[in-house]
Formats: C-alpha cells, structure tokens, sequence
C-alpha cells in the first residue's frame, strides 16, 4: 500500500508551491530497496579502498614497475577522491542524486575493467583517477538519496546499514582480495568491480526515484569549485608527501601554507558569490560544524591506529594477507552488528550519549591495542578489535546523520561531500601524523636499542635504512649476515617496532578524547525532515 510521508507542514510551504509527487506503487522509490540499491554501489567503492593495497605487489611485478611507483596507484585515486568530493556532492544537489549515483556506478565500474585490461603502469594510475573521480559523484550522491527517500524517524536507521556495509566491505577487501591474487591474478580485483556495478545501475534505472530540492541551486560556483579544489589538493599532497620529504621540509610547509591561503580566499570568495559552493552560513550549526569536526578525529584514531595493526600483524607475528584480514574479522563482526543497533539508539535518544559513548570505547581499544606485544595471542587481539568495532559503529552512524540532517535538503549533496571528505583527510591525516610519531620513536630507540643487544655497530647511513625498514616492521636482514645474528636483529626490529606502534597508539587514544567532547556538541538533525522525499515504508 502506498502512503504518502511528509515531514515539512503546510506552514513551510506557499500557498504556489506544487505538492511533492507521489510515486506509483511498486519498486520505484520504495525506501529499503533504494537502500539496497545506493548499499550495492558503496560496496563497490569502499571493497576497492582495501582490496586494491593487496595488489599492488603483483601489480609491481607483473608491470616492471618500482614500489615508489607503485604507490601512485593508491595516491592518484585517494586525491581525486578528496579533491572532488564536495563539487561532486554539489552536483548532485543541482543535477539529482539519482543522475549522480547512475554516471558514478557506471563511470567506476567502467574504470576498473580498463585498469584490468591496461599494460602499463600509467595506464593503470590514470584510470585510478577517473576511478576516484567517479567514486565521489556516487558517494555523496547514495547519502542525498537516503536522506530524500527515508523519513526522519527511519534514517538513522537506514544510515547504520549504510555504515554497516562500508564498514563490512572495508574489512573484507583484504581477505577477498588475497585470494583473488592468490587464485587468479591482480586483474581479477578491479574486474569484480564490473559486475557489481553493472547490477547497481539496473537496480538503479528500476528502483532509485529522482528528488529535487525546492530551493536546488542554478548555477555554479566555478571560482569556489577552482580554490577549493587547489586546497584540498594543496593539503593532501603535503600530507601524501610529507613521509618522504619530512615534516620539516620545506616543500611540505610550502603546500600546507598554499592550502591555508586557498582555503581563506575560498571562505572570503563564499562570502561575496550569489550562489556559494558551500554558504558558510551551513556552518552556524553547531551540531553541523561538531559532526565534521568528529568524523574527522574518529578517522584520524580509526585509520592512522589501523595502519600499523596491518605491519604488525604480517611483519610481526608473519601473518599472510589473508590471515591478518581474518585477524580482523571481530572488528568487521562488532560494526556489522552495532551499527544497525546504533541507528536505532540514535533514533531512541539521539546521537550525544551514543556518539560520545562510541568514542570512548574507541579510546579504550586504542589503548589496549598500546599494550601488544610481540608475542600477543589473537584472543587477546581480539578483545581490542572487537572493541574497537563496538565504538566505530555509532560514530560512524551518528555523525554522518549529524552532518546531513543538520543541513538544509538543498545542500543534502555537500552535507554527504563534507562528510565523505572529513573522513578521508581524516584518515590521511591520522596515517601522516601518527606515521611521524611512529618514525619519531624507532629513530630515537633503535640505536641504543641495537646496542644493547650487542650488535655490529651501523654506519649513519645503514642506521637510516634499517629505521625506515623497522617503522614498517620488517627486520634489516640481509643474506650477508650471519646466521648467528640475524635471531637478534629481528627482536631488535620488532621490540623497537612495538614501541612505536604503542606510543602512536596511545595519541590516537588521545584524539579518541578529545572527540568525546567535541560529541557532546551533537544532536539530532535540526532538517532531517525538511523536504523528506516521499516514499513506501
């Protein structure tokens, strides 16, 4: 039976303004199966955030290519991600998020069955960036439709299996892709993406129903689009950059200056255009501004603690791909469950007490995971995993249900763009920041710690390398050492790499905190009903 759900009252409306059109019973525009639909598509995308990091070795192999080189394939799909995100989401808002979501599922499907059929390495970064290009039209995009099609006491629901299926792609893209590598080649880990996305767009073309905000916006900011744009790049670059060249470089303090500047002239240019890329006045929400500012601390401790746990467990304990990613199967287990869960306990009591309860518990798992060992069972392992998923669930859920239900429909598109882009210059953030703290500690320890175990001593030079061969956890052995040594140099490599690890640990438990309080600024979206779509429920 077909009902008509309408958040917004006759008094938001004028007496002219046409009613919101009410969808033909049947498949189109019902809520769960738009759901499953936008889930379909941000599978794709976020299984290939992880699955493609297990490639890359074969990838290096097979094309001749260097591990520097390599690292392109990540670093020019993770830029054009963040750069477009919010123009992407902007789009949306203009174009429809069903138009959006249909070109970003097609046009990401398509750019990976190009990288699988490319020969050269550059072909393959250069579809990696249509790829990210295309990933940020479809992301924002699946949020705007959630938010248009669900009605205020349904979507945080509806967000927590939106997260739910990001959180479980996230983590399996490592197991799937390992095995994909293993049994048939590293083609196989972008061709898979061709189906998937092939099914999306059909359930798309069936199922999604095009909503159109009242106050949409009609024209573009191009100016806004350029500044913003150059900052982000200006920002990730550096911090893409700032491992090799080093934070005191002055390459990396030229590109931070450049992103501050940008990003200034950006914000006075918004105060003067008629039709401002993202109106700053979004911002006089507090709640808005605390949500960004938490999915941002979150992805720095989740991502950046993250980062190492991957090292450790197959440097350190010499784990395989794939059995350090079912390692990690109770943190993917704690978001599949807890995220639903937390949907439902935002809807029940908003997203203050759940946010700020989600994130302590993730400052108790980044603690416990500073207390590993070399020798730390998997139960144990576990525990902090585990843990760490429970809190990862209604972060992840509320504030994205912060930041998008606080803003105006119009702007549903740049609410899920900012949110999209908190989260990864969060993550890059977390990965840069915590990666010096890592490199910090092993440099400082490794020498006396080397020492101390009554080794050779090294030359400046060797001591450089054998650090950077240690923030990675991998022991500086080489087929000229003795046999007798080499026992001692790996206990060496791995003790100094664990107090790395536990020092850069304990700083994520720290920004863990810190988001505490920022949670407690939060609460329920002010708009989440203005302008709801219409749909079955």
């Amino acid at each position: 039976m077909t009902s008509q759900t309408t958040i917004d009252g006759p008094a938001d409306r004028t007496p002219d303004a046409p009613a919101e059109p009410v969808p033909a019973p049947g498949l189109r525009g019902h809520p769960w199966l738009t759901l499953i639909t936008v889930a379909v598509g941000v599978m794709m995308v976020a299984l290939d955030g992880t699955i493609v990091a297990i490639a890359n070795p074969a990838i290096a192999k097979d094309l001749h290519a260097s591990i520097s080189d390599v690292q392109w394939i990540a670093n020019a799909y993770f830029l054009a991600l963040a750069v477009s995100l919010i123009t992407a989401g902007k789009l949306g808002d203009r174009f429809g998020h069903r138009q959006t979501f249909l070109i970003g599922v097609t046009g990401f499907a398509a750019a990976s069955g190009a990288i699988g059929l490319s020969h050269s390495l550059a072909a393959v970064v250069t579809f990696r960036v249509f790829q990210g290009l295309f990933g940020a039209l479809l992301m924002p995009a699946a949020l705007g439709l959630l938010r248009a099609t669900f009605p205020a006491e349904r979507l945080n629901m509806a967000i927590g299996i939106w997260g739910m299926v990001i959180g479980a792609s996230t983590a399996a893209g490592p197991v799937l892709g390992g095995v994909l590598v293993e049994h048939v080649n590293w083609q196989s880990v972008f061709f898979i993406n061709v189906p998937v996305g092939a099914l999306a767009l059909v359930l798309g073309l069936l199922i999604l129903l095009d909503h159109r905000a009242e106050k949409a916006p009609r024209s573009f900011d191009l100016l806004g689009i350029a500044l913003l744009s150059g900052a982000m790049f200006c920002l990730v670059w550096a911090l893409i950059k700032a491992p090799a060249w080093g934070w005191g470089d002055g390459r990396t303090w030229g590109f931070l200056v450049a992103s501050v500047l940008l990003f200034a002239l950006f914000a006075y240019w918004e105060t003067r255009t008629a039709e401002p890329l993202i109106p700053l006045g979004l911002f006089r929400s507090v709640p808005l501004s605390a949500g960004v500012v938490l999915m941002v601390l979150m992805a720095i401790a989740f991502m950046g603690g993250l980062f190492f746990v991957t090292f450790y467990l197959q440097n350190v304990h010499g784990m395989s791909p794939i059995d350090a990613g079912l390692h990690l199967l109770p943190l993917t287990g704690m978001m599949i469950v807890a995220s639903p869960l937390a949907g439902a306990a935002i809807t029940k009591v908003g997203p203050r007490i759940p946010l700020a309860g989600g994130m302590i518990a993730t400052a108790v798992a980044m603690y416990g995971m500073s207390t590993l060992k070399v020798d730390t069972g998997s139960g144990v392992m576990s525990i902090w995993f585990g843990l760490l998923g429970l809190g990862l669930a209604p972060v992840m859920v509320g504030a994205t249900e912060v930041i998008v239900g606080n803003a105006p429909m119009e702007l549903s598109g740049v609410a899920g763009g900012l949110q999209q882009a908190a989260m990864q210059i969060g993550g890059s953030l977390g990965t840069a920041v915590l990666g010096a703290v890592m490199a910090s500690k092993v440099d400082a320890d490794l020498a006396g710690n080397w020492a101390r175990a009554g080794l050779p001593p090294l030359t400046p030079a060797q001591l450089g390398q054998a650090s950077q061969a240690v923030q990675i956890g991998v022991a500086p052995v080489s087929k000229e050492m003795p046999a007798a040594i080499i026992p001692k140099v790996t206990a060496v490599a791995h003790d100094t790499f664990i107090s790395g690890m536990s020092l850069a640990s304990l700083v994520a438990a720290g920004v863990a905190v810190v988001a505490v309080l920022v949670a407690l600024f939060t609460k329920r979206g002010v708009n989440a009903g203005a302008g709801a779509g219409v749909g079955h429920i």
